[in-house]
């Protein structure tokens, strides 16, 4: 598996800018994207399921807090292949693939949005998009079934897996699997975008541009938009990790971060 990816190199976009508005007041002083889940950051959660896959390049856009991420990305256990950017003014998700355009350009990219809690075999979804993707799809997008599907955006299927029509918070969806906002793309897509300045919404602008050519994988394992309190605080026993013994200076302080007395408080 690792020749495959190292064949078809990919290079990896974390979205990790968001407010987090809805999770306030914990994000008065805490960013979303490192909010501790069973105690271990999010963002760690993300970075240690992606270095299972060997990629060598991995961008993590900022803006909000963004020093505290900066701090988390500069341990050392990062500092060879994880680079970040900081964005004064939220580009869009399309608008950071233009920003960092040469970053990415002619490798597949494994987009995912950092706030979300997804634990699945990566693996697998790429072995999928590499080797499995029916014929001529450009975007592979990973999906989940929800319990929730008003709330979701639904995606419509045809016999092959491959996205026919999308309904974003309907209030009649025809069915419960939704976009778990998880991709990997292939760089012609990135050229498309590139080529579109006024393009900076991905899923508004891009995907529909792309109906048919947009293959599925569906996610089996967890998948949960931790926005809110209460969906924050279901993370919290739905996953365990194994106790860390060898902490670093970063990991010491967290542990003492007054966050974790704020998600007590929320159970």
């Amino acid at each position: 598996m690792a020749d495959l990816i190292h064949k078809n190199e990919i290079n990896v976009l974390i979205l990790a800018a968001g407010l987090g508005t809805r999770l306030k007041p914990l994000t008065d002083f805490w960013p979303k994207c490192l909010m501790p889940i069973s105690g271990k950051p999010l963002l760690e959660i993300w970075l240690d399921q992606i270095s299972q896959l060997k990629v060598s390049k991995v961008l993590v856009n900022l803006h909000y807090l963004n020093e505290i991420v900066s701090s988390f990305l500069k341990r050392p256990r990062y500092k060879d292949w994880v680079k970040s950017v900081y964005e004064p003014e939220l580009l869009g998700t399309a608008g950071t693939l233009q920003k960092n355009y040469d970053f990415f350009k002619g490798k597949t990219i494994l987009l995912v949005h950092g706030d979300n809690l997804c634990l699945c075999d990566f693996n697998s979804f790429v072995e999928f998009h590499f080797l499995k993707r029916p014929k001529g799809s450009l975007i592979t997008m990973m999906t989940f079934r929800t319990d929730s599907p008003k709330s979701c955006g639904i995606v419509e299927l045809d016999e092959d897996g491959v996205v026919q029509r999308f309904y974003e918070k309907v209030e009649n969806p025809p069915g419960n699997l939704a976009n778990a906002a998880i991709y990997l793309i292939e760089p012609e897509v990135l050229d498309w975008i590139q080529e579109r300045e006024y393009v900076n919404d991905f899923s508004n602008q891009v995907l529909p541009e792309f109906l048919g050519k947009i293959a599925t994988w569906e996610n089996k394992d967890i998948m949960r938009d931790i926005g809110n309190s209460e969906a924050l605080a279901k993370a919290q026993k739905e996953v365990t990790f194994p106790e860390n013994n060898n902490l670093d200076e970063w990991e010491t302080e967290f542990l003492s971060n007054s966050i974790h007395q704020s998600i007590q408080s929320i159970l």
